[in-house]
């Protein structure tokens, strides 16, 4: 059987999900972003709302409607695409979400809109100026290296985009994100 989970997006929502399962007595046979695969062919109604009420208190939720399920997986693509800044794209995105999923992109971006109101490419703006701001807190790569790992066509594209969104720019964040961590000495 296969479950579907909204705002699935990192490793630790699957942590979270396989925990979940676990407690259950139910056993995946594979856990992905959006999605987990388990061995019983069938869990009970109350058993399914059982589930969902826990991961509901980790910010997860079991998705039952095709559409909304449908609109996961492009965000699941978009994350997966965001998250892996090795691999290049190298056609268009509307083309990718194409293949990818099995459906034009056009019936993609109506369920889309229609399920989470905002366009597939707001929602991947969106996600990679988090990414943006998740990679600066760790103050690991310039924003020079950053731009490129993100696929940006320049760092000014980058730091239009990210001002645009955030309301201040990439050196003001990083310094007020710098300033808000504490070393690990600090911490009580």
């Amino acid at each position: 059987m296969i479950i579907y989970v909204k705002n699935m997006v990192c490793t630790r929502c699957k942590m979270v999900l396989e925990s979940e399962l676990a407690k259950l007595g139910l056993h995946p046979l594979r856990i992905e972003l959006g999605e987990a695969v388990i061995q019983e062919e069938e869990i009970t109604t109350e058993y399914l709302s059982m589930l969902n009420e826990s991961l509901k208190r980790s910010g997860l939720e079991i998705l039952k409607d095709n559409k909304n399920i449908l609109a996961e997986k492009v965000k699941t693509v978009i994350v997966e695409l965001v998250r892996d800044g090795d691999a290049k794209l190298k056609m268009n995105l509307s083309d990718y979400l194409s293949r990818k999923l099995n459906y034009s992109y056009t019936y993609l971006y109506n369920v889309f809109y229609q399920t989470q109101g905002l366009s597939i490419e707001k929602y991947l703006i969106s996600y990679k100026i988090e990414r943006v701001k998740e990679l600066l807190s760790y103050n690991e790569l310039n924003l020079t290296e950053i731009a490129y790992m993100l696929n940006y066509s320049s760092v000014a594209h980058l730091s239009n985009q990210f001002k645009k969104i955030t309301g201040i720019n990439a050196s003001e964040y990083r310094l007020i994100s710098m300033a808000n961590r504490r070393s690990a000495g600090q911490v009580m």
